[in-house]
């Protein structure tokens, strides 16, 4: 979650959408996975991720004490001009009413449209660069020839409910009109790219659809309308700073306290959107209480959890994601994990001594941390609301559970990994009121092969082999390696431009279901590779890979020129006739660009000869900058058929 929040001043994300123009029409090879028509008719929907859209004021607001007022359709998210010198008005415009998500009642602010409301943040000269989200996206399309039209972005207001989405904005009724026009405008399906909290919001829209469409004509519009789908640093079963954020707040550099950013963090419903939950547990199935009858649609939404549950630590998870210190042991009625003999120990106690409580992702998605804490904080009222309510009693479903396969004949899971990560927190009472009244006294990290403490003491728990992108734990961003198949071809390859050597294959690997994948081979030092995990033996109708990218992190990967470079040639490669594979080859990378190219001084010539050569053009003001492809990009990319 921090990168998306983060991304507030330095990016954050979303749902994107790549597509791939050629100038001649392609007809597939006869696969039910391939799109079998004219390629250049695809188009790309781009939806952003959490605090990755502009939101604009709706209101007339006067700001005493500063020289800077609110007007209608002023830049709130994020000017960070008017966040310095009005932060009270600034902070009214934004934050939402914890009950019912209404608008502060001096100001509103609504979400901006367009590609402009995600490119950059805060347009400036020192702020855009900051702030850039999707802008090196765009500067790839163009380059590669796009045309304006092909790509659509569908920014939305990421403070609310899913649920509030639709009531408000009619968010879902709007985007399934998206991609239909984009279809009529088109004559093609669109591609998918959802970023963080971006997938969330589409595996939403894939639930909502299910109900809006007659259920026979449901899988045929899918087929029709998307081509594929890549899901790009997917919190799949939650992110561990989602509860930081609702106990202690979270900043992401911007000039606030902690106890403002709590305020903001705790009035927006989608901040539960990205809570930790178990891999184990599912709730009600939804979908088919909408069929039969109306004491079913009564029913409550309960977990419901496999005895591996109960088996097992941490309901999966690395280690307990809270544990926190009470003053007294009330409120424990709530708090069924702690066993008998604690609890006639602390009945006991004298002077009201504290007691450290801790919960796993289970406990925290169906309330049982904010009722155990609900006589020392004033928040946990709302926040059990707003569980309940938004989450829990959803109408479409409960999304604070595991995922399943997207229904969509492409799918492509990408995220970063092999970077230290949160995954548990200390908290104990500051002695501050509220909002400050907590204190992250500790916080456990991730790191290969281990769990670590703030302090770099190793902690007991389930450490894995790979760890997260900086933000979502490992354990989250890979549980779409379920959707794998039964045998899977294994690719490691570095991530610069390479000419094949170092890249290692193990084909046919057997993949039991829930159960994680990992590459066995030797990585050379200060190398950065990407490992891909393409089904051998598919679903029928389908084709999934996982790929994951060393030392990518989750703001700045969906801005990594390796991660656009493979999404390129993959789908360079689905579109051509003789392609021979699945998959785009992994053998060897070249050059794609002119910006690709660069001056190799040991050799007094340009890199890779084979694509690149020196070229000068007036204005060039050094030697790398005169290196550019010896071809079209086009010519350069039919290797990789």
């Amino acid at each position: 979650m921090r990168a998306d929040l983060k991304s507030v001043t330095a990016s954050c994300t979303v749902l994107a959408v790549i597509l791939l123009v050629c100038g001649s029409g392609a007809v597939a090879v006869e696969d039910e996975t391939e799109f079998h028509g004219d390629y250049s008719k695809l188009s790309g929907i781009i939806i952003p991720g959490f605090a990755s859209t502009q939101l604009r004021a709706w209101s007339i607001l006067d700001c005493p004490y500063s020289p800077l007022d609110f007007n209608p359709l002023d830049l709130v998210w994020l000017d960070s001009t008017k966040l310095l010198s009005a932060v009270n008005c600034w902070f009214k415009c934004m934050v939402l009413d914890p009950y019912n998500e209404t608008d502060h009642p001096e100001c509103k602010s609504r979400p901006d449209s367009g590609l402009s409301a995600i490119t950059e943040l805060d347009p400036g000269y020192i702020t855009g660069p900051l702030s850039t989200v999707w802008k090196e996206w765009l500067k790839w399309c163009v380059e590669f020839g796009i045309e304006a039209n092909a790509i659509v972005a569908v920014p939305y207001d990421w403070r609310l409910s899913p649920t509030k989405l639709e009531e408000r904005d009619l968010y879902f009724h709007k985007l399934k009109l998206t991609f239909e026009t984009a279809l009529k405008l088109r004559g093609g399906p669109s591609i998918v790219f959802a970023h963080s909290m971006g997938n969330n919001v589409f595996r939403y829209f894939l639930e909502w659809l299910r109900l809006e469409i007659a259920p026979k004509h449901y899988l045929e519009w899918l087929d029709q309308h998307i081509h594929a789908y890549f899901a790009v640093g997917a919190p799949l079963l939650g992110s561990v700073e989602a509860i930081k954020s609702t106990l202690s707040g979270v900043t992401f550099g911007l000039p606030v306290s902690e106890g403002t950013a709590r305020l903001l963090s705790n009035s927006f419903a989608s901040s539960l959107w990205m809570m930790p939950f178990s891999k184990n547990c599912k709730g009600d199935n939804t979908f088919w209480t909408h069929f039969s009858g109306g004491a079913a649609k009564k029913s409550k939404h309960v977990y419901h959890c496999t005895d591996e549950e109960y088996r097992s630590k941490y309901s999966g998870w690395p280690t307990n994601i809270i544990n926190i210190e009470i003053p007294s042991p009330n409120g424990l009625d709530a708090y069924p994990s702690v066993t008998e003999a604690v609890k006639a120990n602390m009945t006991n106690m004298e002077c009201g001594l504290p007691t450290l409580l801790s919960f796993t992702a289970r406990e925290l998605a169906d309330g049982t941390l904010f009722k155990a804490i609900k006589e020392y904080d004033p928040d946990s009222a709302r926040m059990l609301h707003q569980l309940k309510k938004l989450y829990h009693d959803d109408p479409v479903m409960n999304p604070l559970t595991p995922w399943e396969r997207p229904p969509i004949k492409n799918v492509f899971c990408i995220y970063g990994a092999h970077l230290k990560t949160e995954v548990g927190y200390y908290f104990a009472p500051s002695g501050k009121p509220y909002p400050d009244n907590w204190i992250i006294t500790d916080i456990i990290y991730e790191t290969e092969g281990s769990l670590v403490s703030r302090s770099g003491t190793v902690v007991d728990g389930n450490a894995g082999p790979i760890t997260g992108d900086e933000t979502v734990p490992y354990h989250s961003l890979s549980w779409c390696k379920n959707w794998l198949g039964p045998k899977v071809n294994i690719t490691m390859a570095p991530q610069p431009e390479h000419d094949g050597s170092d890249v290692q294959i193990e084909l046919n690997v057997e993949h039991e279901h829930g159960s994680d994948i990992i590459a066995n081979m030797t990585k050379a030092p200060r190398v950065k590779y990407i490992t891909f995990f393409e089904d051998s033996e598919s679903i029928p109708g389908k084709r999934t890979a996982v790929w994951e990218l060393d030392k990518a992190n989750h703001r700045n990967i969906v801005r990594s020129p390796v991660l656009m470079r493979e999404l390129w040639l993959q789908m360079w490669h689905d579109i051509q006739p003789g392609e021979k594979s699945k998959f785009v080859t992994k053998a060897k990378r070249g050059p794609l660009r002119d910006a690709d190219c660069y001056w190799d001084y040991g050799k007094a010539c340009c890199a890779w000869q084979e694509y690149c050569e020196y070229r000068y053009s007036f204005g060039d003001v050094h030697l790398g900058q005169s290196c550019r492809l010896r071809n079209t990009s086009s010519n350069v990319l039919l290797q990789y058929i």
